[in-house]
């Protein structure tokens, strides 16, 4: 007999969190997690996109962070100890900075403000982007009432400003131009 994927105990507006107890759906911690599983998948549609060797084992690890990032904050803090649950480090945040300056040593100075688009890589991995600046912004709502990991905020931080980078560099490589902001036209 197959596992049914629906137990209806969520009918109510509530979810379980790993480790036992529930809170409600629209909680700041369900926000958070459910923006970053958001972000994995949005991860997952860039990922998806054809001609990006050069960037699919970067965002294979971005994903794996995330998913780490997703379990520590669907585990409440007091349960924590009872769990190996992983946590992102400093290390994550600073191995985004290392992709960061490599791959925009190889981009010309930006001189403009840019609108999402270009090539399809890139358009996504702009969205990608605006969804990893709301996770963060939940984050950063979730810490007003409980404690997360000290490195978290900071990862996503710099992830929205690797994928910024990264779309960048998916139009160079694609020979498309970046989409200039021309200001208002009078």
């Amino acid at each position: 007999m197959a596992t049914k994927i629906y137990t209806k105990t969520g009918d109510d507006g509530t979810t379980g969190l790993f480790g036992g107890g529930r809170v409600p759906k629209d909680s700041a911690r369900i926000e958070a997690y459910g923006s970053v599983d958001e972000l994995d998948s949005v991860i997952g549609l860039c990922r998806a996109v054809g001609e990006n060797d050069w960037i699919d084992p970067l965002l294979q690890q971005i994903q794996e962070n995330l998913f780490v990032l997703g379990a520590d904050l669907a585990t409440p803090l007091e349960t924590r100890s009872n769990y190996k649950i992983p946590r992102i480090t400093e290390e994550d945040a600073t191995r985004l900075e290392r992709a960061i300056d490599e791959h925009i040593a190889q981009l010309p100075p930006l001189k403009h403000f840019i609108h999402p688009g270009g090539s399809e890589l890139a358009a996504r991995l702009h969205f990608a982007r605006t969804v990893c600046r709301r996770a963060e912004r939940r984050l950063v709502t979730l810490t007003a009432d409980e404690e997360i990991g000290k490195h978290d905020v900071i990862y996503l931080n710099r992830l929205s400003d690797l994928l910024f980078t990264l779309a960048r560099r998916a139009n160079q490589l694609a020979g498309v131009d970046d989409v200039e902001w021309k200001g208002k036209s009078k």
